[in-house]
This record gives C-alpha cells, sequence and structure tokens, in this order.
C-alpha cells in the first residue's frame, strides 16, 4: 500500500491527473530514448563491422593467416561472444566485401562525418549486403542508400526498388523541366519521373487499347502509386474540363504533394508521336486555368507511351512554354488473340455458376 497512489483530501483528483500526465509524457520519453538507443546501436555495430572489414581487407587476412582464416575468425568469435549473433562465415564475408566494395573510392573513405555517416551508418546492415549484392557501382549504391534514408525503405521496398532497377529509371524521362520550372522544382521534378514505367502488375489482351490500359491502372490504382513513387495522389480518371463549351477529358489527373502541383497523365499504347505533345499542352494549360489555385506551383503534363524517339519528342517540344514530361512503359503480361477467343465471357461464367446453384439446390432436396 506505501507504494500506490491514494485519492484523499490531500491527494485530490487534479494531483493524480497531473501525474497521470506526466507519466504518459516520461513515457513517450522513454519510448524516444529507445529508439535512439536503437539507431546508436545499428551504428555502433556497423561502424565495428566497417573496422572488422577494413582489418580483414588491408592486413590481407588470407594471405596472411591462411585461406581458412575467415572460418576460424567465427569459431573464435563465437566461442568468445555465444549469446551474440552476427558472427556467421558467411556474415564475414559480407563484412569484408562491404569495405572491399567501397574502399574502390579513395573519396568515399576519406570522407568524415556527413554523408558517409549518414548514409552507411544510418541503413540497417541487411540493406547493406542487399545494396553490395547487387549494385556494380559505388554511384548505384549511393542512390539506393540515399533513397533508403529519405525514404524510410524497408528491407522488401529495397528489394523491389534494386529488382526493378530504380536506379536506371528515376529521373531519365525525356522533359523540358530546366526551361519551365525554377531550378528547386525542376530537379525534384525531373527526379520524380521514371522511364521507363513497369506495368507488369496489369494483364492484357493482345489488341488492347488506351481505355483498356487506363481502366486496369484505375483497377490498380494502389500498384500504380507504387509504381509512380512517393508523393502522388489519384484525383480521378476522364477528368472533364470545358473549354469555351466544348468539354475535354483528361485521361488521369494526380496532385504531387511533395511538387505542390497537378500532374496530368496522358496514356498512348502506341509509339510517340509529335503531335501527343501538343494535346497534352493544350490539357496542362487548362488545368492551370480551370484547376489550380494560387498556392499550387504549375501543373506538369506527363505522357506514357508505349515507346519513345528522343530526337522526335525533343523537336515537339520545341516551342511549347508548358513544363512536359515523356516516358514509355514496360507491359509484357500479354494473353494472345486465339487465348481470348477461348476464354468464356462474363455472362456465360455467372450463366455456369447459375447452373451450378440449381443443381446443388435439387440435389439437396
Amino acid at each position: 500500500m506505501d507504494n500506490e497512489i491514494i485519492l484523499s483530501a490531500n491527494n485530490p483528483q487534479g494531483q493524480l491527473s497531473e501525474y497521470a500526465e506526466w507519466l504518459e509524457n516520461i513515457k513517450s520519453q522513454y519510448r524516444n530514448a529507445q529508439l535512439k538507443a536503437a539507431v546508436k546501436i545499428n551504428s555502433e555495430l556497423l561502424r565495428f563491422y566497417w573496422k572488422l572489414g577494413h582489418d580483414l581487407v588491408t592486413l590481407k587476412a588470407e594471405e596472411r593467416w591462411g585461406a581458412g582464416i575467415i572460418e576460424r575468425i567465427s569459431l573464435d568469435f563465437k566461442e568468445a561472444f555465444p549469446r551474440q549473433s552476427g558472427f556467421s562465415k558467411t556474415n564475414l564475408w559480407y563484412i569484408k566485401k562491404w569495405y572491399a566494395f567501397y574502399s574502390l573510392s579513395d573519396t568515399i573513405l576519406h570522407q568524415a562525418g556527413g554523408e558517409l555517416e549518414d548514409l552507411l551508418f544510418q541503413v540497417p546492415w541487411r540493406h547493406h549486403c542487399e545494396i553490395i549484392t547487387k549494385c556494380k557501382t559505388i554511384e548505384e549504391a549511393n542512390f539506393y542508400l540515399q533513397e533508403t534514408v529519405n525514404n524510410g525503405w524497408s528491407r522488401s521496398a529495397l528489394e523491389n526498388a534494386l529488382t526493378a532497377n530504380f536506379y536506371q529509371q528515376k529521373g531519365k524521362a525525356i522533359t523540358n523541366f530546366k526551361e519551365h520550372l525554377p531550378a528547386p522544382q525542376s530537379k525534384l521534378a525531373q527526379e520524380t519521373l521514371k522511364d521507363p514505367y513497369n506495368f507488369d502488375f496489369l494483364t492484357m489482351r493482345e489488341d488492347y487499347d488506351e481505355r483498356d490500359l487506363e481502366d486496369e491502372l484505375t483497377k490498380h490504382i494502389t500498384q500504380l502509386l507504387l509504381e509512380l513513387g512517393k508523393g502522388f495522389s489519384f484525383c480521378g480518371r476522364q477528368v472533364e474540363l470545358v473549354v469555351s463549351g466544348t468539354s475535354y477529358r483528361i485521361d488521369m489527373l494526380f496532385y504531387h504533394i511533395r511538387l505542390k502541383c497537378y500532374v496530368v497523365v496522358e496514356l498512348k499504347t502506341h509509339a510517340f508521336q509529335p503531335e501527343y505533345a501538343g494535346k497534352l499542352n493544350f490539357y496542362v494549360t487548362a488545368v492551370d486555368k480551370l484547376l489550380k489555385q494560387e498556392e499550387d506551383n504549375s501543373t506538369i503534363g506527363l505522357l506514357i507511351c508505349k515507346t519513345k524517339d528522343e530526337t522526335k519528342v525533343e523537336w515537339a517540344f520545341n516551342g511549347i512554354n508548358k513544363p512536359l514530361g515523356v516516358a514509355a512503359y514496360e507491359l509484357n503480361n500479354i494473353i494472345p488473340k486465339e487465348i481470348v477467343s477461348k476464354l468464356p465471357t462474363i455472362e456465360e461464367v455467372e450463366q455456369g455458376l447459375n447452373k451450378v446453384d440449381v443443381s446443388n439446390k435439387s440435389a439437396s432436396k
């Protein structure tokens, strides 16, 4: 009883409320301290791995102590620290490979604190193992390190980005952003667009058209937003714009949170044609005039087509004063016509299900 807080004349309800508020505050501080400790522990562990990798590489451990030295180190560490993980033979090879990968660049090695600490020592160890296994250059690895830190990628998110070759895609769309957007905005907008976009989360019949593609992308809007990248918010499809009494419809309209602007997306299932740029420019102008608010930045237009020719795109952009971009898409899950013709229609499937239902009811009587 001595440790209980008792409600009495000397300990009114207000004091209990004050205690509860203090308790919640101190628990929150403890959770924050735990989080910081976890980050610090990860950072300190990575620093230890870096030093261990440095020794294994610079001391030329195999030459100095024999070919089986990594396995011997693993056994000795496990004996000294039986409750600690991370000293398997495989992990020690990763540690050595990690240091060796980055030590190829004197620039990386001589970075003090700053970028080196932010990137190398803030990313979880298993992320590092994925990166050094799948990246060919330090520049590519640094890109994925930076994206992991900026976006808080889980290991599975990183694996997906590596598999999709996000490094080669990001910022590769052909645009005129440098000419028609202010410097900070143009750089972020360029980095936001990809080329190509991967639509392999769709399965289409061989003779699909723009409306079919739009329908399927809308049905799979979650996957589409993931493919477009962080910051895109879906506003709608076939958005109507009325100009001088004439109705026009945009394939898909998005709003980008970080860019603070509308993004008009037009879909083409064929190769880029110069006239597509003029139509997209018109839609972007219409959104600027009809939807854009004072606090919004300039609307961006993105044309996603089956294929594109860089020269045709650049020439088509000549004389256009709105920020536009063109990217291709990949879609490999195609059902051949001969198979589609043999598949039952929805009506036929429903009729079959009705027959089964009737048969089951008859059998149960």
